[in-house]
């Protein structure tokens, strides 16, 4: 009887021990939906519609929704312009008309719930930065032009990261996509994987967003997200 119980605790251990390598695994790599919303980025940053438009029909594919897409792509203004978010948000007007057409999905996915009344932007983005970032914001540059400092809190960080339709994870995958894929970006990039880390992403993760992006996108592109890395690697996270 002792010996079969013990053959019960022998099993019941490893059971436990298989289980928690698959929870390792499956928080220390990317979900499809991911690598995605990394790739759909850095085309619409590049402005590539060729490119963008079969990565937003895998993106669909993956079970990424329009709301979700169209939060990336209006993000994307705040990192490449206006011109360039337009034009992928023309492209996925398109894919979403060829799927109709084609009868392939396209699940809306829920809207971004609005704000209270009142609302103040300016202290929600304040608030919403100094967590992502891990202190708050201050002097350099924002002291010496002032309305960036403003433009940032209130409505990059106070709206945009404020629609809860995507999470900020999920927008920070998309900011270091976009950062990636432009040069002479690359502080920019390196202090956007330094929140990458604030959210909870991997030193594993933010590698395999690297191999992403040079397999899906371009060497280059991947190249310049593993140069940053190396930069910051080492360096606390917050700092």
């Amino acid at each position: 009887m002792y010996k079969r119980i013990a053959v019960l605790l022998l099993l019941f251990g490893a059971a436990a021990l298989h289980t928690k390598a698959q929870t390792n695994m499956q928080t220390n790599y990317l979900t499809p939906r991911q690598q995605d919303i990394a790739v759909v980025a850095a085309f619409a940053a590049q402005g590539d519609m060729a490119g963008l438009k079969p990565a937003l029909h895998r993106s669909l594919d993956d079970s990424l929704t329009v709301n979700e897409i169209k939060q990336v792509l209006v993000q994307m203004y705040a990192y490449c312009g206006f011109p360039r978010s337009l034009n992928a948000l023309g492209a996925f007007m398109e894919v979403i008309s060829e799927r109709e057409k084609a009868g392939l999905p396209c699940p809306p996915g829920k809207e971004a719930t609005p704000l209270p009344a009142g609302t103040d932007m300016l202290q929600r983005g304040t608030e919403v930065q100094t967590e992502l970032v891990g202190a708050p914001v201050k002097g350099g540059i924002m002291d010496f032009a002032p309305d960036i400092d403003l433009y940032l809190k209130a409505h990059l960080f106070g709206d945009i990261f404020a629609r809860d339709n995507l999470d900020h994870v999920s927008r920070e995958i998309a900011t270091v996509g976009a950062l990636s894929a432009l040069t002479g970006a690359e502080s920019q990039l390196r202090a956007h994987l330094h929140i990458a880390r604030n959210t909870g992403l991997t030193s594993e993760q933010l590698h395999e967003i690297a191999s992403v992006l040079k397999t899906r996108v371009g060497a280059q592109t991947g190249n310049r997200t593993e140069e940053a890395l190396k930069e910051i690697e080492g360096t606390p996270a917050g700092k």
